[in-house]
């Protein structure tokens, strides 16, 4: 397998999942920033243009994050980061999907209308009239989380899941780029100081 790797809280996300697993797979870094991505060699192995992406061994080629992240799992052997039973696997997806509908999207398209616009531009349609709102947004549901996180240690209880790693990736990237976590959210504050206290964090 290869895996495609680049700047970004998209392939951070599997690169801190892979390391959670044990698992280590050859990558090639991208250069998203000059565009390389967008060039026609890479997109004939993604042709939406995105990083990361999984190539296996006979071929084929696995694009999006969650996607390539259940795949890794599946490949070890079904895991704890996903769930072990089919109530705890369906209480990973649901926040897998929170997270990343209320979360991600709105962080990321808040950063790529706003400070990421030069780069983002001339790539696809970009809104930047939505960027305030689409931050906004994204705070207001990380306050419902705080509060959904409380006596909590991640946001399935007790155990980490691919959706506290999907959160972390695209807050601590968001931080960098002007989205802070609000102070008052204190759960979501105490959540961040675990994850980023894990080894799988320096992945």
């Amino acid at each position: 397998m290869k895996f495609y790797n680049s700047v970004g809280p998209n392939p951070r996300m599997v690169r801190i999942f892979m390391s959670e697993l044990g698992v280590e797979i050859p990558s090639e870094d991208v250069d998203i920033r000059s565009g390389v991505n967008r060039q026609p060699e890479f997109l004939k192995i993604n042709p939406a243009g995105q990083c990361p992406a999984l190539v296996l061994d006979d071929g084929t080629v696995i694009t999006e994050i969650t996607a390539i992240c259940e795949y890794l799992d599946d490949k070890a052997g079904g895991t704890s980061l996903i769930g072990t039973t089919p109530e705890e696997r369906a209480e990973t997806r649901m926040w897998t999907r929170r997270v990343d509908l209320n979360i991600c999207e709105n962080l990321g398209n808040g950063f790529r209308y706003a400070e990421g616009l030069k780069m983002f531009e001339s790539r696809f349609r970009c809104i930047p009239e939505a960027a305030d709102g689409l931050k906004a947004l994204a705070q207001d549901k990380l306050t419902w989380i705080d509060g959904l996180l409380e006596g909590k240690q991640f946001l399935c209880g007790d155990r980490i899941t691919m959706a506290d790693i999907l959160m972390f990736a695209f807050v601590e990237f968001a931080a960098m780029v002007g989205q802070k976590i609000n102070p008052d959210n204190k759960n979501v504050v105490a959540w961040f100081e675990r994850m980023k206290a894990r080894p799988s964090a320096a992945a």
